[in-house]
């Protein structure tokens, strides 16, 4: 294979291997000296095993190849067509990763849409199915930024700065086999307390102790079930991490000791911003004990985050961990029952990059690397946040397990704490992503993981939250979210309808809590994943391999429906080989996920309770049975005190459940228990599957042999056949949640909306006439690179009609004037116009031209319809004016570039904040924005004769290239007219 390089051709070579760890695992490195000069393993539980060969005559079946270009390690296998890639951590967009590039650099990622190429968490990691179903897993072992490129079949190409090791699991048998075999290497997830299983209830911010309580007793009251209040940032004094608001919340021990009463647990913030202020306990203890990062000059570095000026704990440091922790340890004695890390990518406001900078200094472990800079250490703060804050509440109760969630994480972070997809928007296409992310992490190693249900930005519908909260009662972490400003988001929010549907959707949950807490057990145990791709039933199947609305729970596997006018019994149920036999718990709705046990299954089911707390190990037990092709089901039961370390030393039972069928009679039995736990003196009520929600009802004492009588076949073919005629009938009669718009300017602009999508040649852009006819993302196909994504109500592509920042025509309801779908070759366009009063509208064209599909086109005008007699046919003074925010996906290596009209040459970086050019120092009718590390450019093109201004503004990772016409009155002879284009070239 070739590589070109600036001056030349560079040939790149196969990797040196050594067997590491177990049977199937291999270390690659491009030379013995880079073997040499790599550093320590973060991401492994043991970094010595990464160090140490092992003893075996296997040979890999993948080698990769590997050249070094400008201090750049670049990596390539090559697999066969009909190679599927999946994994790459926290990433948006579709579960199969083929076409996709992926950048490792934690980002504070608010409102990431599909094309979001970094977001919270760094997981340089590949899972590879081949076409036969065989697995392998390709692990790029470096902290450092690192570049995953799958937009080949069957390529994967990964470049980071030398010198990194790369690891490879497999192929194995099955992708859960590569999944086992990674967790012995990065560890496995840490074994949650029963209760955080169970739902969460979250907002940005429950402004007060009376607040909080007040919300714990509406669950209670609707008897919605629930565990968990969080408290998110304005509980602290001044967000100062430690500390409590004395008059919002005075007496937190109090509040938890009432939250305790009530069946909750209670979940307090921690930031690492650390408030620089004198006198603040805080920051004069971390000061005294020299735990801050500092700036390349030794100096302490000051960022800005929500208390404002800020220091930042160096969790790289032992010395700075053990202080974190004992901070943490005193937090705790409050009753705080676990603790969520948050803006740990580290985020900090009012910097181009939205992080500290990349030269600043971590005197970080020996073990970990030593001292290094901020570039090294950037993708691993997070966990290493965590990893203190993990230990900070295992100091403080050694008979309790912690539960720390954090945003920013890398691959290993599951061994300290839990994870959520980030900032995510009140919209149907997140609701879709939330699935494809949450197995992506999962395939990751990361399995407790959760979107915020209902989307964060935004307000949801009714239909969309009752839709959310079906599919997301059954993730494997469970938490409703939403941001400040925001109508209420809590289940009783959206009317009776919707509430009927969370209420029905989270008993299903809390039934299901047995088979969730075994399925964790198994996970923390073997490294298998919790929720899983419906391709993990039949690795071979291709068709399964691209399903994103559905998966599986181990034998479990759900449908749910993300498209706002389709139930889930409409959907076509691709369903893996073998029998899966559908159920319900007599709650089916078309919002509610339909669900199928796999033939050959039991799976253990609990009463409904309102909370964990309720649970009683003496509690009926019911257990699901669907047989296989030979009449048989095998599945297991984990229960144990639902917290401490307990089942570490034998306290805990396992119980080994078999059913089989002989003739006419089918027997449910115990075959063998592990643990030292006596079995609890309850009854066992056995379900049997028959199909089409059809089932066969025994009870028994548990422990005890089990029979069920069988039907004749024409008597069971009788059963399923009326019940699926029931449950035809009462789809049919039972209504969708119904819609509900919220009204034009209301605060928290509703997301639900379908955006128009002009999807042609090189791009792909999305629209919403219903607020300022705005772009809201622009995806150039080719590269995969989403140049400009926004939230809805805010940024992405606006026009103004007035010099002021938003001025009228940023969010003015637009008329869909005319739309022009492709046909036959001819160009994609949209029209608008949107009212800007006075008289006037702003019109805007929209297209892709069919005889240059790699650009798409924007005339925009602002026009007189109606403008009276008596200014002489004249509007007031107005300026058209340009204004896309462009996103920054490598701040620090991306700049404007252009000639002006005087000839002169200009390259505008980010630390020149806002640059205005006029007269001679306009660009000559093009400038472009330059990103160097994915050596593209964004080019626009405009009439320079219509253009009197162009303006650069460097924000908080992104960048302004706005164009502004002359301020003038206009008639309808006389409008103001503003018409460009994009385009994406290479770099040189």
């Amino acid at each position: 294979m070739t590589v070109s390089g600036d001056s030349s051709e560079t040939v790149s070579t196969d990797m040196i291997f050594e067997p590491i760890l177990e049977h199937g695992v291999f270390r690659f490195d491009s030379s013995v000296d880079h073997r040499k000069a790599v550093f320590p393993s973060v991401s492994f539980k043991n970094s010595k095993d990464r160090e140490v060969p092992i003893v075996s005559h296997s040979v890999p079946a993948y080698i990769p190849t590997s050249v070094c270009l400008q201090d750049q390690q670049v990596v390539t296998f090559e697999f066969s067509p009909g190679t599927s890639f999946y994994g790459t951590g926290e990433v948006s967009g579709q579960l199969e990763r083929t076409g996709k590039r992926v950048f490792t650099w934690n980002t504070d990622a608010w409102g990431y849409g599909s094309g979001t190429t970094s977001l919270y968490q760094s997981h340089p990691w590949v899972l590879v199915v081949l076409p036969t179903g065989e697995t392998l897993g390709v692990l790029a072992d470096t902290t450092r930024k690192c570049e995953i490129d799958l937009r080949k079949e069957g390529i994967i190409r990964i470049i980071s700065p030398t010198s990194y090791p790369i690891i490879t699991f497999g192929p194995f048998s099955s992708p859960t086999a590569v999944l086992e075999s990674l967790s012995h290497a990065i560890g496995t997830v840490f074994m949650p307390p029963k209760w955080a299983l169970g739902y969460h209830q979250c907002r940005w911010s429950y402004m007060s102790d009376k607040r909080v309580a007040e919300i714990a007793q509406t669950f209670r009251d609707k008897k919605i079930p629930s565990d968990v209040i969080w408290m998110d940032i304005d509980y602290m004094d001044g967000f100062r991490c430690f500390t409590f608001d004395k008059e919002r919340f005075p007496d937190p021990s109090a509040l938890t000791k009432d939250l305790h009463s009530n069946g909750f647990k209670a979940i307090w913030m921690l930031d690492p911003g650390i408030k620089q202020e004198e006198g603040y306990y805080v920051y004069d203890s971390g000061s005294k004990n020299d735990v801050w990062i500092s700036r390349a000059d030794g100096k302490p570095f000051i960022g800005e985050v929500w208390p404002g000026p800020c220091v930042f704990p160096d969790y790289t440091n032992s010395k700075a961990r053990s202080w974190w922790a004992n901070l943490v340890k005193e937090f705790v004695s409050n009753g705080v029952d676990g603790i969520w890390n948050d803006m740990n990518e580290p985020a900090v406001f009012k910097v181009v990059t939205k992080t500290m900078p990349e030269n600043n200094i971590h005197r970080g472990d020996d073990d970990l690397g030593g001292v290094q800079n901020h570039s090294h250490y950037h993708n691993v703060y997070g966990m290493l946040m965590a990893r203190s804050t993990y230990e900070g509440m295992e100091l403080a109760d050694k008979n309790k397990r912690p539960f720390v969630l954090t945003r920013a994480g890398f691959i290993g972070s599951q061994r300290y704490a839990a994870t959520w997809t980030g900032d995510n928007l009140s919209n149907w296409e997140h609701l879709h992503m939330s699935i494809s992310m949450v197995l992506q992490l999962g395939l990751s190693g990361q399995p407790l993981s959760g979107p915020d249900i209902g989307g964060f930005a935004g307000n949801a519908t009714p239909r969309l939250f009752g839709r959310w909260m079906g599919v997301g009662a059954m993730f494997p972490f469970c938490r409703g979210h939403s941001e400040a400003g925001t109508a209420d988001h809590e289940p009783w929010s959206f009317g009776e309808e919707c509430e009927e549907v969370c209420r029905a959707a989270l008993k299903r949950r809390y039934q299901l809590l047995p088979h969730f807490y075994t399925l964790f057990y198994i996970a923390h145990t073997t490294g298998a994943p919790v929720a899983a791709p419906i391709f993990f039933a039949d690795p071979k199947d291709s068709r399964l391999r691209t399903v994103e609305n559905g998966f599986l729970l181990g034998p479990l596997l759900l449908y749910a429906s993300t498209l706002s006018s389709q139930g889930s019994h409409e959907l076509q149920h691709i369903l893996p080989r073998g029998i899966w036999l559908r159920f319900d718990f007599e709650d089916s709705h078309p919002d509610l996920p339909t669900l199928y046990l796999q033939g050959g299954s039991i799976i253990s089911l609990a009463p409904p309770h309102l909370h964990v707390g309720e649970f009683s190990l003496s509690d009926d037990l019911t257990l699901l049975v669907s047989l296989d092709e030979n009449g048989k089901a095998k599945g297991l039961l984990f229960e144990d005190d639902g917290d401490g370390y307990g089942y570490t030393k034998g306290r805990f039972l396992v119980t080994h459940y078999i059913a089989e069928r002989h003739s006419s009679t089918v027997t449910v039995k115990v075959s063998k228990t592990e643990g030292d736990w006596q079995r609890p003196k309850r009854r066992i009520h056995v379900q049997l599957l028959l199909g089409g929600g059809a089932m066969l009802d025994a009870w028994g004492m548990d422990g005890e042999i089990i029979h069920i009588k069988v039907p004749s076949e024409s008597e069971v073919s009788e059963l399923i056949s009326t019940s699926n005629e029931r449950f035809k009938l009462h789809m049919e009669n039972t209504k969708l949640i119904p819609e509900k718009e919220v009204l034009p300017g209301q605060k928290g602009m509703e997301l639900s909306k379908e955006p128009v999508e002009l999807n042609s040649g090189d791009w792909k852009l999305n629209i919403v006439p219903w607020i300022g006819g705005r772009i809201l993302s622009m995806t150039h196909v080719p590269s995969g690179i989403q140049w400009l994504h926004s939230r809805i109500d805010i940024n992405g592509y606006e026009e103004y009609s007035g010099t002021e920042y938003r001025s009228a025509g940023c969010t003015e309801e637009y008329n869909v004037i005319e739309r022009d779908l492709e046909h036959a070759g001819e160009e994609e366009s949209l029209i608008l116009e949107g009212d800007v009063g006075g008289g006037l509208v702003l019109r805007r064209k929209i297209s892709i031209p069919k005889e240059n599909p790699r650009v798409f086109q924007i005339a925009s005008s602002i026009e007189a319809r109606s403008v009276g007699a008596g200014s002489g046919g004249f509007s007031r003074l107005v300026c058209l004016r340009v204004h896309p925010t462009f996103t920054l996906l490598h701040p620090t290596e991306s700049f404007v570039s252009f000639m002006s009209i005087d000839g002169s040459k200009h390259e505008v970086w980010p630390d020149s904040e806002e640059q205005i050019y006029e007269g001679n120092n306009l660009p000559h009718g093009e400038w472009m924005l330059v990103d160097k590390s994915l050596n593209l450019r964004l080019v626009n093109k405009f009439n320079v004769s219509q253009v009197f201004k162009c303006i650069v503004h460097w924000d908080c990772g992104t960048v302004n290239l706005e164009l502004w016409s002359e301020d003038r009155p206009v008639s309808k002879e006389s409008p103001l007219k503003i018409e460009h284009e994009y385009e994406v070239a290479s770099f040189p």
